[in-house]
């Protein structure tokens, strides 16, 4: 289920003609694609996705709208089909996956980065509220994998500008490698200032932010930071089919869309149409 009009319609557009580019290439002999136009509108998606989970679909692809990702990532049930959400900053859910890159995503792969490097002892700092919680828990096992770990995790309110957390870290952790900072909806800035007092980033203490720093200006207070990220470009081999056949040029939307109707065609023909379980997609 994808938007229309407006620019949610525009997504929405790009999504569907890279549905279409999927089938073509992978999936008209293995799937059976249906399309809903959620009109933008996250009660119309929430209802539509529910439709499709309930009507006897084996895969879900979407909502984009975070609200109706939300709503369904609460149902309970175990016998309905993998929902694939296309919602920004969804935190996914059990049988819900959260497909595009996450805050949580962002946080781990720049931490795991800085591990590589052989940093071992790492600070979360961490915008309080729901996402806390899966953004540690990423991040937790990403650096577990390079033999790093992270000394203390500390939820701030954005409202304070996080000056008690990072004074807290101080009197908590003795000389950390790296410091994460997830920061949510809210601005880095008042954080980053209070961390740069502290002399972070430094030699011998790397930062690292999140793709949600990149939906604000770019601020002075991000030089030296880490941040992992999608190549806006990276839209894959199907860039240069996709503008010949559709007349415009791919971007991101168009990669996930493309990418997801794959993905459930290469299931399909790799395990048949029962194929869809937990075991497969995690």
């Amino acid at each position: 289920s994808w938007p229309a009009p407006g620019s949610a319609g525009e997504d929405g557009r790009k999504m569907l003609d890279a549905a279409k580019l999927a089938m073509a290439d992978l999936g008209n002999n293995l799937l059976t694609l249906t399309v809903e136009d959620t009109r933008g509108d996250p009660g119309n998606a929430k209802d539509l996705a529910i439709k499709a989970i309930t009507t006897g679909s084996k895969v879900v692809i979407g909502p984009t709208e975070l609200p109706a990702a939300q709503h369904i990532a609460k149902l309970s049930g175990s016998t309905r089909p993998p929902v694939l959400a296309l919602a920004d900053n969804f935190a996914g859910g059990p049988g819900v996956y959260a497909v595009r890159l996450s805050e949580a995503d962002s946080a781990a792969a720049g931490a795991a980065a800085v591990a590589a490097k052989g940093a071992k002892k790492f600070v979360l700092l961490v915008a309080a509220g729901s996402n806390a919680a899966a953004i540690e828990k990423r991040v937790a096992n990403g650096l577990s994998i390079y033999g790093a770990a992270l000394a203390v995790t500390l939820p701030y309110a954005p409202a304070d500008g996080g000056a008690k957390a990072v004074n807290d870290m101080g009197s908590l952790v003795e000389a950390p490698d790296a410091v994460i900072v997830a920061s949510g909806d809210a601005s880095p800035t008042p954080l980053l200032a209070a961390l740069k007092a502290k002399g972070i980033p430094g030699k011998t203490v790397s930062l690292i932010g999140t793709n949600r720093w990149l939906e604000r200006p770019m601020d002075p207070s991000f030089e030296g930071a880490y941040i992992a990220t999608l190549d806006q470009g990276e839209t894959g081999p199907i860039a240069d089919r996709f503008n010949a056949t559709f007349h415009y040029p791919a971007d991101v939307n168009v990669a996930y869309a493309y990418d997801m109707v794959a993905l459930t065609a290469g299931i399909a023909s790799a395990a048949g149409p029962n194929g869809f379980s937990k075991q497969v997609l995690e």
